[in-house]
């Protein structure tokens, strides 16, 4: 599945961060934060960081992107979000 594909997607096939990425897609991140924020391991924790990165809690972003094994994100929010759905579509 390319990210085009994940974007038209209805959401009902997806689960754990990837659920939580396409609610945030969809302008509702108190929805993705609520799933992501059940997500075992370090998907989850990555997802969790993308998302306080976005709502601007810089400090606990932080504290996810160490739980996901990832350095602290700077770029561009929406090549951020692209960059995590792509590497978890790709791994299936």
């Amino acid at each position: 599945m390319t990210v085009a594909e994940f974007r038209a997607a209805e959401g009902g096939e997806f689960t754990g961060a990837l659920l939580a990425l396409w609610w945030d897609a969809r302008g509702d991140w108190q929805k993705a934060h609520e799933i992501a924020q059940e997500v075992p391991g370090a998907d989850g924790a990555w997802a969790h960081a993308y998302l306080h990165r976005k709502e601007g809690d810089t400090g606990n972003a932080a504290y996810w992107y160490r739980r996901a094994g990832r350095p602290v994100a700077g770029g561009d929010l929406p090549g951020e979000w692209e960059q995590i759905v792509r590497e978890m579509l790709a791994r299936g």
